[in-house]
């Protein structure tokens, strides 16, 4: 459950990170990753070819979604994006219902594994949990090997820092910016599969709760760094999970909440997050 939060919060660190918006909208395109991953794995496609068109389905959407509604409010004020975002989310989400109706659907059954576990440390661990988990700690590595090493990454990362000084350096600030999103978008298609293997039943509104614990992640972990986000994926899974167990299922959002309002109070910039002072 953290590795899928971890990957949600990813994407939202992506976007944050370049153009310092909370993209709301995040957990509702992970809501349309997981109707394409079902249409898709009903239609008798191959889980690979599924997986694929999940990813790509999600990235379009995700750069359509920046080049219609994001990129004309550039240099509008932060609270116009956020509105925007908001909107993005519930549009998308009545959108859903429209097409695929409020009920709830079963996503198919699909094993790129063996079913089974191991033994570690006394307890059972699925195979799938295995595999969820591994396939989070890799696109943190490679999005990190993006970032640091790659010119692509160092120009993302120029935007980050100040948007008008990349641009006299000839850095093409629309195209980092779309990337970043694709990226974000990308990361979220596969959190679509891996919900879809944990929780088979999809609806029209389940990228909201998830894309707010995911933002909670984020934050949590430290807002715009990548290690924080799997940090703090991993902590609100387990949160989540001793709560379950100690019998209060019924209060996990209300921990999860109130655990960011104490990280908020005590600790803004998060676990892994920095102070960044600037010199005028």
């Amino acid at each position: 459950m953290g590795s899928i939060y971890a990957l949600v919060a990813l994407g939202y660190n992506m976007v944050y990170g370049i153009v310092k918006l909370l993209n709301f909208a995040h957990g509702d395109i992970i809501m349309v990753g997981a109707y394409i991953a079902l249409f898709s794995l009903n239609f008798g496609h191959h889980p690979v070819l599924a997986a694929l068109l999940t990813v790509g389905g999600c990235t379009l959407l995700a750069i359509v979604i920046e080049k219609t509604a994001y990129s004309p409010l550039r240099l509008a004020p932060r609270l116009s994006l956020l509105i925007t975002a908001i909107g993005i989310s519930i549009l998308l989400q009545n959108l859903a219902q429209l097409l695929f109706e409020a009920r709830g659907r079963s996503f198919p059954a699909y094993r790129l594994l063996p079913a089974g576990y191991i033994e570690l440390v006394g307890t059972r661990v699925a195979y799938t949990s295995i595999l969820t988990i591994t396939i989070s700690v890799v696109s943190m590595i490679v999005l990190t090997f993006l970032v640091r090493k790659t010119k692509l990454g160092k120009a993302m990362r120029a935007v980050s820092e100040d948007t008008g000084a990349a641009q006299l350096m000839g850095v093409n600030v629309n195209v980092v910016i779309t990337f970043t999103f694709a990226v974000g978008a990308a990361l979220a298609g596969v959190g679509a599969l891996m919900y879809g293997v944990r929780f088979p039943l999809i609806t029209p509104v389940i990228g909201a709760m998830l894309g707010l614990r995911a933002f909670v992640a984020a934050v949590f972990g430290g807002i715009g760094s990548i290690p924080g986000a799997m940090i703090g994926g991993f902590l609100i899974g387990l949160l989540e999970v001793l709560v379950i167990h100690m019998g209060l299922s019924g209060w996990v959002d209300g921990v999860v909440f109130a655990l960011l309002i104490i990280v908020l109070l005590v600790r803004p910039t998060g676990i892994m997050g920095r102070n960044l002072m600037e010199k005028v």
